[in-house]
């Protein structure tokens, strides 16, 4: 990766299921930063079963290139489209993916999860992840926090004790109220 390549943004590409690393493999040779975020599962076949590493977005690869030159991008063999909105392609922030290559090199359990707009935002005060936000959730007795990029509509879940997290306060978020919301009143000194 040189300098110039480090000043572009993240994009998403959409690429053919279960393609990912052939295409991971093309970027690298057209001299492409990427990444490719991935977890470890366990798969029965009819006479065994098998640990494997599948991608924790299916279907995507993150790649750092100048949005004004993405012709060899769409010319890569099985890549299907840069993610964007009117045929635009659309940044993903700096922060979302900082916080999955963090997940990543944590050796954290990781597995990919369901999209979530509501729930409780967190921060990881302890670990090899502090100082990350997502949204904690509870599955199965243990806790789990969720990492989200949000342009994929697409999430991660790392396991996370529960001692490790504490509330990200309300004054440092926009709330969202509803115009039918009647503000309390105030008491009334006698």
């Amino acid at each position: 990766m040189d300098s110039e390549s480090a000043t572009h943004p993240w994009f998403a590409l959409q690429v053919r299921a279960r393609h990912e690393r052939s295409v991971a493999e093309f970027l690298t040779g057209k001299g492409y930063e990427w990444f490719l975020p991935t977890y470890q599962c366990r798969r029965r076949w009819s006479d065994r079963i098998k640990q494997v590493t599948l991608p924790l977005f299916p279907g995507y690869l993150f790649c750092r290139f100048n949005s004004l030159d993405r012709l060899p991008i769409l010319t890569t063999p099985k890549v299907i489209q840069i993610v964007g909105m009117a045929r635009s392609p659309v940044p993903i922030a700096e922060a979302e993916i900082a916080a999955l290559q963090a997940a990543v090199k944590s050796g954290l359990p990781a597995q990919p999860w369901p999209f979530l707009r509501v729930g409780q935002r967190v921060r990881l005060d302890y670990g090899s992840l502090y100082g990350l936000e997502g949204i904690l959730v509870g599955f199965k007795g243990n806790y789990r926090l969720i990492l989200s990029v949000t342009l994929l509509q697409r999430s991660v879940a790392l396991e996370v004790d529960a001692a490790w997290v504490t509330p990200v306060s309300d004054w440092q978020r926009p709330r969202h109220v509803s115009p039918l919301a009647q503000p309390a009143e105030a008491p009334v000194a006698a």
